[in-house]
């Protein structure tokens, strides 16, 4: 007899899924019935929210999808934070759960993990949460999932399993194979329509949302035909390189950028929400666009959000970039000079910004570019901490999926270090750094166990300022008596060793440039902490 339990592992690798996160309890036991005769890696967090951040980490640094499996009650709720990040910023994951039998859901009779409705507490944190009552469903729930994650607006999906129905006998079709419907395309009139509009504009700009990570030569193409200045959003980094003539990196809450956005006649505006966390970080409203918008989205809801557009379209970022090079009559290759006029407003806008920039916010780009510099295949995870909200604004990431973090969007804390861990799994030959401050080490630190056990060596780069400083700094900036944020530190040196990693502290620059290199030799997590206090930008 075959499971429904073991069908839906040969149905995950059918879909091309490589990794489950998870950790077995008694009523997902039968889930992993199958899973150790697959190909499929498994690896056990330490808690059901660092699963979730793993995926979701895996999902960014290599846009494939990783599968969790959650336990009934608790494990749900566990996680939950890490669907909410993820649902906030269109990131993959499936979920799979256990759930009470068949004839308990809903009894309220007090059953071991039983919640009233597990799909009620996960249907607004994703795509969809759908309860398999007949292994029969399997495929085609699946099926659904798959759709979602590739050809439409990716995020999680959740589906949970009555007990009793994982380990109902089921076949996998003799036919079976995972079929997946193909992205949207452009309305080709629409398409032309907007060509029209880019090539009469006197002062385009373009906004890049996180879409656009598979389009990036595309978006390029298309912005050095038309000499067009880009900002990208958080998520979006990479799309332009570092220093590109074009690139005005990702300053949309800095006012030389919003004023050269408002001076636009036309902008377009492609796979981004044009939303509050990448446009208006200092939350005081001053993000305006006057000109004409063309908003391109996989989703049509989206494409009415926050500002109406002149023109919408509904389409995946990089066949409206493909049909628009052939709109423009685009060839193979363009090239921009950094005297170009669309060269030289960025130029301006750059001098500007620099000239702006606080001391603390050099400091932190100072140490971030060190850190790009020393591993220059380096994919950055981070936390909401200081050293992250400086490089939001000016980070520039050398290429797509390699800089993400949960400052924005949902703004979780604790995410930094599991999504490295989940990155590295998917990208192991590159180095993987976790920025991660005090505070929000202590939501996850235990995730170090996981990565020991695995031997995944990421690279913590702890930011330690002895507590919630930017609260701290908030509070008083509106007269409010600090209370707690102040919070105990603990020696994150001795713990780290505690948990078999290796631990540095860097004292100041020169340190860090020598420490970085040696971290990436290690078979182990390495913790470099910099206290705020003690570093110091030379020796």
């Amino acid at each position: 007899m075959t499971t429904c339990g073991e069908v839906l592992v040969k149905w995950l690798e059918l879909y091309g899924v490589d990794t489950v996160f998870g950790i077995p309890g008694v009523h997902t036991v039968e889930l992993y019935r199958g899973l150790g005769r697959s190909d499929i890696r498994h690896i056990t967090p330490r808690h059901e929210q660092g699963a979730g951040f793993m995926a979701d980490g895996y999902a960014r640094a290599s846009g494939r999808v990783a599968a969790c499996f959650i336990i009934t009650g608790p494990g749900m709720t566990n996680i939950a934070t890490a669907l909410g990040q993820a649902y906030a910023d269109s990131i993959p994951m499936l979920v799979i759960s256990s759930v009470n039998r068949v004839a308990e859901l809903g009894s309220g009779d007090g059953r071991l993990h039983e919640l009233p409705s597990q799909t009620r507490i996960i249907s607004g944190l994703t795509a969809f949460s759908h309860t398999l009552l007949t292994p029969a469903e399997l495929p085609q729930v699946l099926a659904r999932a798959f759709a979602v994650f590739n050809s439409a607006r990716p995020r999680p999906v959740h589906i949970e399993i009555p007990i009793d129905v994982i380990a109902q006998p089921s076949e996998l079709p003799a036919t079976a194979s995972a079929v997946v419907p193909s992205p949207p395309a452009p309305c080709p009139d629409a398409v032309a329509r907007a060509a029209q509009m880019l090539k009469a504009a006197k002062n385009p700009v373009i906004l890049l949302g996180g879409g656009t990570v598979s389009a990036a030569a595309e978006a390029q193409r298309v912005a050095e035909f038309l000499d067009t200045p880009v900002a990208m959003t958080n998520n979006a980094k990479g799309v332009l390189p570092p220093g590109h003539p074009l690139s005005l990196g990702s300053q949309q809450s800095l006012q030389p950028v919003r004023d050269l956005v408002r001076s636009a006649d036309v902008v377009l505006a492609v796979a981004t929400e044009l939303g509050e966390t990448d446009y208006d970080i200092f939350f005081n409203g001053g993000f305006h666009i006057d000109g004409d918008i063309i908003r391109v989205d996989i989703e049509s809801e989206q494409l009415m959000r926050n500002f109406l557009p002149r023109l919408a379209i509904l389409s995946d970022a990089r066949l409206f970039f493909q049909q628009l090079s052939k709109e423009l009559d685009i060839g193979s290759h363009t090239s921009i000079k950094t005297s170009s006029p669309g060269s030289l407003k960025v130029s301006a806008v750059m001098r500007q910004l620099a000239a702006q920039k606080p001391p603390d916010q050099q400091l932190h780009e100072a140490i971030l570019q060190c850190i790009q510099t020393r591993l220059p295949d380096v994919i950055i995870a981070g936390d909401s901490t200081q050293l992250i909200y400086s490089g939001h604004l000016g980070y520039e990431a050398r290429r797509p999926r390699s800089w993400f973090h949960s400052a924005t969007g949902y703004g979780t804390l604790g995410y930094g270090l599991p999504a490295a861990i989940g990155a590295k799994i998917a990208r192991p030959r590159h180095p993987v750094v976790a920025i991660v401050g005090d505070g929000g080490a202590q939501f996850t630190l235990p995730e170090l166990a996981c990565a020991v056990e695995n031997k995944i060596p990421v690279i913590l780069l702890l930011w330690n300022n002895q507590g919630y400083s930017e609260i701290k700094k908030y509070m008083r900036n509106n007269d409010i008596t600090p209370l707690g944020v102040d919070i105990y530190t603990p020696d994150f040196l001795q713990l780290a060793r505690g948990f078999g990693c290796t631990a540095h502290r860097a004292g100041h620059m020169e340190q860090l440039v020598d420490l970085l290199p040696q971290a990436t030799a290690s078979d182990v997590p390495v913790l470099i902490e910099i206290d705020e206090n003690l570093f110091r930008a030379v020796p």
